[in-house]
């Protein structure tokens, strides 16, 4: 593997996916691999989980990790080619990347969307102008459009936890929110379900449509009520409309809120979210408080999503 950046990276997923939870079992079996190799985690935006899940996964494959929080660390980065840079702008990004794929063995980088120009935003263009000129494997943090390493552990996490002798029912419902939020995770977890031996369902309002390319193969409906009927996962998110009005907010409905009245129909259903998460505007206390939250389970194995893909990267420049 030379890249993570989606789902489309991972030639086989369940074979991914087992060997994260191997890596559970015993997280120091290939810390040889890392030995003497330095990660760079770079954030152009705030990260609590991501941040400390990957880092420890790297230290528990032997490498070093540096970080750098460039919104207060770093100088303002330029990305348009032949920008004359007299503006706000101090370091073009085809240097900066250059600079740090000379210093680190593997980068990773996360960036969010601005939610103003959906064909900016959608054209990925920070993430790949960075592996472009950083050339060394990387690893995506979350960019615009796609967030794989909590996917992939949403997809550990469902692994674990999943009926035994059939598939599971995985319910991808919108939630209420005090403000527009990307579609990053939604779409990344669209993807991954998609690509995973589970029955997946969609349900928001009217409105909220996720691009086309995320969940071609989901059942998509309007009706929560109707999508939650026999449900054995149900994974909670926000997210501002894709189009026609990109980056809006239409509604703050509170009804499509999970509390454990949702739950009457599921097949006691397991209730996940990516955090962090609104408490009793995006999802219960009752919820998250109860035996049928994973959230923190779901937290923990980002360590062991994260060490699996930075083993892969390793293993390729060995």
């Amino acid at each position: 593997m030379k890249q993570f950046t989606s789902v489309h990276d991972v030639e086989d997923l369940n074979a991914l996916v087992q060997e994260a939870l191997e890596l559970k079992k015993n997280p120091y079996a290939f810390e040889h691999l890392g030995k003497r190799k330095t990660l760079g985690l770079i954030f152009l935006n705030p990260s609590l989980r991501t941040r400390l899940s990957t880092q420890k996964a790297a230290q528990s494959l032997g490498m070093n990790v540096m970080v750098m929080n460039m919104g207060q660390e770093g100088w303002a980065l330029e990305t348009q080619d032949g920008a004359i840079m007299n503006g706000t702008t101090v370091e073009h990004i085809k240097d900066a990347a250059a600079v740090m794929g000379q210093y680190c063995d593997v980068l990773g980088m996360r960036s969010f969307p601005k939610l103003q120009n959906v064909e900016e935003d959608y054209s990925e263009e920070i993430l790949k102008k960075f592996i472009q000129y950083a050339n060394v494997p990387f690893v995506s943090l979350e960019s615009a459009t796609r967030h794989p390493l909590q996917s992939l552990a949403d997809l550990v996490t469902i692994t674990e936890h999943a009926p035994k002798g059939r598939r599971p029912k995985v319910v991808l419902t919108w939630a209420p929110h005090v403000k527009a939020l990307p579609q990053a995770v939604p779409n990344s977890f669209a993807e991954w379900m998609c690509a995973a031996d589970v029955d997946f369902v969609i349900t928001h309002p009217e409105g909220y449509a996720l691009d086309p390319q995320f969940t071609n193969g989901a059942t998509i409906t309007h009706n929560q009520q109707e999508a939650l009927e026999g449900a054995d996962f149900i994974y909670v998110k926000n997210w501002s409309t894709y189009q026609p009005n990109y980056g809006a907010v239409l509604t703050q409905d509170a009804s499509w809120m999970l509390t454990n009245q949702h739950l009457a129909n599921t097949n006691n259903a397991k209730v996940m979210h990516c955090l962090p998460v609104r408490r009793n505007v995006e999802l219960s206390d009752e919820i998250l408080d109860g035996p049928n939250s994973l959230v923190v389970n779901e937290a923990a194995n980002r360590e062991f999503a994260a060490q699996a893909v930075l083993k892969r990267l390793l293993e390729g420049i060995q």
